[in-house]
């Protein structure tokens, strides 16, 4: 028999992976990731069938602010932007002087207009809250001002009133208002009260399908304006109050779809006194 004295001794040694059944516990991780992102998406669609669109716009301009960084910018590469200061309208231009017998601020007369314009700018946002504010009356004023959303712009207060998916304004797409329409256009005429500005009225519409033919869509908008204007004066609006009715047809569409609902509008719009 050999001498296996000298013979190498080989240990073997098995290598144990603790948890390894259960993949270290990563699943718990990324279950606990789905049930947040699942929670966070019923949330966002709770949200959007719980409030107006008006509500909706303001928490989008709240997450995504946008601050103007300059009134004006010049394409110039000098430090006027391409202006002189010797020049005489170089100041009217950018906003900063006066000039073609435009009041200044800095003036008697500037100064009244500008408060003229401040104060008329605070009474339209005081009606914008107003009629915000009126949907907590009642539920079904709640529901009738998912209808409305509304803007301040340099024409005056604009409140658009537009229809929704099974929640039209007028009864089978021609100008008889529906009863939603009736109650909005009286509550807009009792709160258009507060002040005397002139209102004027715009009607638009949706386009028609093509296989929809000689479908009147300038008729039917400028109709729809005039009975939103004789709805205003059954709410005991002033007539001689209204400055204008259009009907701008299919031709100003909220929506780039042609055929949505959402294009068929009224606007009504309180006009600034204060040029």
């Amino acid at each position: 028999m050999a001498d296996r004295s000298n013979a190498p001794i080989i240990i073997k040694r098995k290598k144990v992976v603790s948890g390894g059944g259960h993949h270290g516990g990563a699943w718990k991780v990324a279950y606990a990731d789905f049930v947040t992102a699942m929670m966070a998406f019923f949330l966002l669609m709770w949200l959007l069938n719980a409030t107006t669109e008006q509500q909706r716009k303001g928490l989008a301009d709240y997450f995504s602010p946008t601050i103007a960084v300059a009134r004006v910018s010049g394409g110039g590469d000098g430090m006027f932007g391409g202006s002189s200061m010797m020049e005489d309208d170089t100041l009217s231009q950018n906003g900063d002087g006066e000039a073609g017998g435009i009041p200044f601020e800095g003036t008697a007369e500037g100064q009244a207009e500008a408060q003229a314009r401040a104060a008329e700018v605070a009474i339209l946002q005081e009606i914008e809250a107003t009629l915000l504010g009126i949907g907590g009356e009642s539920f079904v004023q709640q529901e009738a001002l998912r209808h409305v959303v509304t803007r301040l712009t340099d024409e005056g207060l604009i409140i658009e009133v537009f229809a929704r998916e099974n929640a039209p304004l007028f009864v089978n797409d021609g100008t008889e208002p529906a009863p939603i329409l009736i109650e909005l256009t009286t509550m807009f005429a009792r709160v258009f009260d507060i002040v005397t500005n002139p209102v004027a009225v715009e009607g638009h519409t949706r386009s028609a399908p093509l296989v929809v033919a000689n479908r009147p869509v300038w008729d039917i908008s400028t109709g729809r304006a005039e009975t939103v204007r004789l709805l205003l004066e059954a709410g005991n609006l002033d007539p001689t109050r209204i400055a204008r009715i259009t009907g701008h047809g299919d031709r100003d569409l909220a929506r780039n779809d042609a055929l949505s609902v959402r294009n068929n509008r009224i606007e009504i719009t309180l006009l600034r006194v204060q040029d």
